[in-house]
């Protein structure tokens, strides 16, 4: 069976309908493999029941190449986890929508998703989207009980959707700010070369939540670093980061810390290699479509990066990249869409159904061995319980020899910090049904 994704709009699947809807969701990109090529049925209790996911996220515009190379990710990962490749043995099909990384545009792909009766939406890219979604989300499992729709969140990281926001209906797979900046801000405590920080970030709620815990956290464990200037920018609209690059250097900043993504971290890097700022950067998001290329040779040990993951893994995730890249030409980067058919395979084992609300039960405390180590859905909040990585942009070779976007470089492991220590708190006063 062929899992290729069709990108598909808003529009057009308002327009298909409920038949056209499952042609979107199962159309091949070419002829139909042979028989034997087929994935293994599963021999779990739910051996052939097909489990249809939409992701909505960007696929067009700034930001669209993100989404684009993510949606490869979740084609290549369904063949991977789908049949005898999970203990439910359910098979995953999935569509991709563009939501142009708007809200609105959002809300009415959730909309036309549950029309066509889909239990399952994924989406990341954005915490603004995330909010959104799970505000939505929330009020239709309120008035349509039996039908509920569980928000699975690869890429969001605004700490509120796992503390005010909270909800049982979410569940996040990728760190929140506030635990990637405690890893962060660790690495950067211990770099006494470091004196005076500047906070540039997106002007939305991610931008925002990044400037607030970076200054926290380094208040507490270095009060003696300086902030000596803060921007937010418009998200996905600047081309041309010069004048920021320009500031940052008159303000004597010898650090950066940023949580952009996309473009406009790719972009921003650009700006400073043209402009000849040789401070360091932190980031969130340099293994991110495109900025590897920005980077280039120019970033070598200076622009870092937190994460739960890195591009030298080893192990099955090392041959699960070379074979993704050697299949799209490209790099995967998001090990949150392994995760999520790495949970919902045992979550729907356990429960013996594909019904949400049973399997959202399931994934509550649920732990599962992933690429780097058992991870766990803290049943409090629904966040999940990772170690992250700190890696530094260096040539490849010997034992990080994987090169993304063709680049000779790579990012190096540095520091790893363990599930214990990258967790934070958590204000969550989560509703159960009934």
């Amino acid at each position: 069976m062929q899992y290729a994704i069709r990108h598909v709009t808003v529009a057009a699947i308002l327009a298909l309908g409920g038949a056209g809807f499952a042609v979107a969701q199962q159309a091949p990109a070419k002829p139909a493999a042979p028989a034997k090529a087929a994935a293994p049925a599963g021999s779990g209790p739910l051996s052939g029941e097909v489990v249809k996911l939409v992701r909505i996220d960007p696929l067009t515009g700034l930001l669209g190449p993100v989404g684009v190379s993510q949606g490869k990710g979740y084609q290549f990962f369904a063949e991977k986890f789908s049949g005898a490749g999970n203990p439910a043995g359910v098979k995953f099909e999935v569509t991709l929508i563009d939501n142009k990384l708007s809200p609105a545009e959002s809300l009415n792909a959730l909309k036309a998703a549950l029309d066509q009766g889909v239990r399952y939406i994924i989406q990341g890219n954005g915490s603004s989207v995330a909010l959104a979604l799970v505000d939505a989300v929330n009020k239709h499992n309120e008035r349509n009980p039996g039908k509920e729709v569980l928000y699975l969140n690869d890429s969001a990281v605004d700490p509120d959707l796992t503390n005010s926001k909270c909800s049982f209906w979410h569940f996040r797979f990728d760190a929140d700010t506030s635990m990637k900046m405690e890893a962060m801000s660790s690495f950067i405590a211990e770099q006494k070369d470091i004196k005076n920080v500047y906070i540039l970030g997106q002007n939305y709620s991610h931008g925002v939540q990044v400037a607030k815990y970076a200054k926290d956290t380094l208040a507490r464990k270095r009060p003696d670093i300086k902030i000596v200037g803060e921007d937010l920018h418009p998200l996905a609209q600047v081309r041309d980061f010069a004048p920021y690059i320009a500031k940052i250097k008159a303000s004597g900043a010898d650090t950066v810390i940023t949580g952009n993504w996309g473009s406009d971290l790719s972009l921003l890097v650009k700006a400073a290699n043209e402009g000849g700022y040789n401070g360091k950067f932190f980031t969130y998001y340099a293994g991110v479509t495109g900025t590897p290329t920005a980077l280039g040779q120019n970033g070598g040990g200076r622009v870092y990066q937190v994460a739960y993951n890195h591009y030298n893994m080893g192990g099955q995730m090392d041959k699960w990249m070379t074979e993704f890249k050697q299949k799209y030409n490209d790099d995967f980067y998001t090990g949150s869409t392994i995760r999520i058919f790495e949970t919902l395979g045992a979550a729907m084992a356990q429960a013996k159904s594909t019904d949400p609300v049973k399997v959202a039960a399931a994934m509550e405390g649920l732990k599962v061995k992933s690429f780097n180590g058992e991870v766990e859905i803290r049943k409090a909040d629904h966040q999940l319980q990772q170690p992250l990585y700190v890696s530094v942009w260096q040539k490849a070779g010997g034992k990080y020899p994987y090169s993304p976007e063709n680049t000779g470089m790579t990012l190096v492991p540095v520091k790893e910090y363990p599930n214990y220590v990258s967790s934070t708190p958590t204000s969550c006063q989560m509703k159960r049904p009934g």
